[in-house]
């Protein structure tokens, strides 16, 4: 059951899914179509799911699921993981590897690899202060809190001297 995100509870389930290239206008539009379809029949055991996404910066997907009313089960969770496949097929671009960093450039959102923005913090080129995205988040509430942070706040910290 497709429902607004932004009235789904805080405490709701999120995934995140970060692609390695922005998408473009026309393709967000295809993705919202796609997305629409596939939020509005899953299920689990014949259950509906209720459901929400926003797709952030033309990169992020955010899939975010109230579980007071009906819980995510493997097969329900499956099928989230083929839909993802498929579109990474569908745009030729990443959307399951957790092994790369996006991050704030100004305006811009960069994306590297996780070996490269080591290397980048080493050289300085990143610092304490730069935005990431904590991409790790379980919940609405933490999405809104902690998922746009300066690195410092995240994870990405243990790369910082």
């Amino acid at each position: 059951m497709l429902v607004d995100f932004n009235t789904l509870p805080e405490e709701s389930k999120v995934w995140i899914y970060q692609a390695n290239r922005s998408f473009t206008d026309d393709e967000i539009e295809e993705l919202e179509s796609k997305l629409d379809t596939f939020i509005t029949n899953w299920t689990a055991h014949g259950s509906d799911l209720e459901s929400g996404y926003i797709i952030k910066y033309k990169r992020f997907i955010i899939i975010a699921l109230n579980q007071n009313l009906n819980k995510a089960t493997g097969c329900s969770i499956d099928a989230s993981v083929h839909f993802i496949q498929q579109l990474e097929k569908d745009y030729n671009v990443d959307l399951m590897d957790k092994m790369n960093v996006s991050y704030k450039q100004g305006d811009f959102v960069a994306y590297k690899t996780l070996l490269d923005f080591k290397k980048m913090a080493k050289e300085k080129a990143v610092s304490k202060n730069t935005i990431v995205f904590n991409n790790l988040v379980h919940n609405i509430a933490e999405f809104n809190e902690n998922w746009e942070v300066p690195a410092s706040e995240s994870w990405h910290s243990r790369f910082l001297k």
